[in-house]
């Protein structure tokens, strides 16, 4: 038995375990639901089927168990503190819901927009909101869908008001410590959480400020037909909103913590933790629920049922509030724990950094590297239609590489976002 990692393994060995994932990712994520139209299979399922046969494999060429499991011990070990930051963004985005941070955000959100700059609004809003919930789906999914009533409304073109939601949301979702996908990028290529945003500001900072002024100027090319905000939708929001919870500028304090964590690098973990605390004293002191409903929502997130003095609450509004939790993320992590089993069976072999090598040996300048990253990481999107595979695999694939050009491993994570979440709104599947 091969008891260690150092004996060579014969190139095909290190090539199969990755075909065998591309096979079911391509079947599974591909075929099923575009071709045969089935459900897709879940990913975390993919990558442990995928974990189960390259660790066969493993045994059959000769490697004890002993070994695999202590590679995938030491990969999952390596991991576990962004497991543990993926719960605290679950008590987080719980906790200033519950508190009425999230919600008052929202409120005044809606109160700000203007018609006759609509289209930046539809921009800088989602901003705010992804930023704060660290998911960019569900503000689109919520705000979003406020913004486009009230485009609607004003008459305004729906196709730009719905590019500048979008992209507001994606941007913010990438400057949020509370992305899931944002921590996972880092997680991938063992960067610092924050050395990993502060990477991210030199392209999407720029992009952003380029795509704000172009919606501005959009607002006087495509101008909107009615000069005020009529919408039912909207007021329908802010009456439930305040009927909810109660504002103050003391809400604020929870996201200004973390702001300044962020500014003075604290660790990720006790910064987030801190910051729901903190939402869980002010909900005591500002709002109208108890102990009881505070742990409820520490453990399954806030839910409006909790409001009992209130009964009709929209249907969208529910859908941003109705979250958060100890277990919010559990589907990210269930995954993070799979990927992370998978990468360590091929970590064994050495796999990922060996095949880079041979597929992309032509590249011989740092451009060409990164040029190579930023395109694998568009494939692998593309393909898995799933950003947090598209991390661990294109990550785990190229951190080496960038070490060997004396790369700094941030652009690998920023390059991986860029060129991964960034693509997704552009991809029809």
């Amino acid at each position: 038995m091969k008891e260690n990692n150092k004996q060579p393994v014969a190139f095909i060995h290190q090539l199969v375990p990755i075909f065998f994932l591309a096979a079911l990712i391509i079947y599974g994520l591909i075929l099923q639901p575009h071709v045969f139209d089935k459900p897709a299979f879940p990913l975390e399922i993919v990558f442990l089927l995928a974990a189960v046969f390259s660790s066969a494999h493993l045994l059959f060429i000769g490697f004890g168990w002993n070994t695999i499991q202590k590679a995938i011990v030491k990969k999952l070990a390596k991991g576990f503190p962004a497991v543990l930051i993926l719960f605290a963004i679950g008590l987080v985005i719980g906790t200033w819901i519950v508190s009425g941070t999230i919600p008052m955000l929202i409120y005044y959100g809606i109160k700000l927009i203007n018609p006759t700059y609509i289209y930046l609004l539809a921009f800088l809003i989602p901003i705010i909101f992804s930023t704060l919930t660290g998911t960019s789906w569900g503000s689109v999914g919520t705000i979003g869908t406020v913004l486009i009533g009230v485009s609607a409304a004003v008459d305004a073109h729906l196709g730009i008001a719905a590019g500048a939601i979008i992209g507001g949301a994606y941007f913010g979702d990438k400057m949020s410590p509370l992305s899931d996908t944002t921590n996972l990028a880092a997680l991938a290529v063992d960067v610092d959480l924050y050395d990993h945003i502060k990477s991210m500001m030199y392209t999407t900072v720029p992009s952003a400020i380029i795509a704000a002024i172009t919606f501005f100027i959009l607002g006087f090319i495509y101008p909107p037909e009615v000069a005020s905000v009529n919408n039912g939708g909207s007021q329908e929001v802010l009456v439930s909103l305040k009927e909810l919870f109660n504002f103050n500028i003391m809400l604020l304090i929870p996201p200004l913590v973390v702001f300044v964590g962020s500014l003075r690098k604290i660790a990720t973990l006790p910064t987030l933790l801190a910051a729901s605390l903190i939402a869980c004293v002010l909900a005591l002191f500002f709002q109208d629920y108890g102990l009881t409903e505070i742990m409820a929502t520490l453990k399954n997130g806030y839910h409006t049922d909790m409001a009992v003095w209130t009964q009709a609450v929209p249907e969208q509004l529910q859908e941003l509030l109705n979250r958060g939790g100890l277990f919010e993320l559990n589907e990210v992590i269930v995954f993070t724990l799979m990927a992370l089993t998978f990468i360590g069976t091929i970590d064994v072999t050495n796999a990922m950094p060996a095949i880079v090598n041979r597929v992309f040996g032509f590249t011989k300048t740092r451009a060409a590297v990164i040029l190579s990253a930023l395109i694998s990481s568009a494939f692998t999107n593309a393909m898995t239609s799933n950003q947090s595979a598209t991390s661990f695999i294109v990550g785990d694939a190229f951190k080496k590489r960038f070490d060997r050009f004396k790369i700094s491993r941030r652009v690998l994570s920023r390059s991986i976002e860029d060129y991964g979440t960034m693509i997704e709104s552009i991809i029809p599947w």
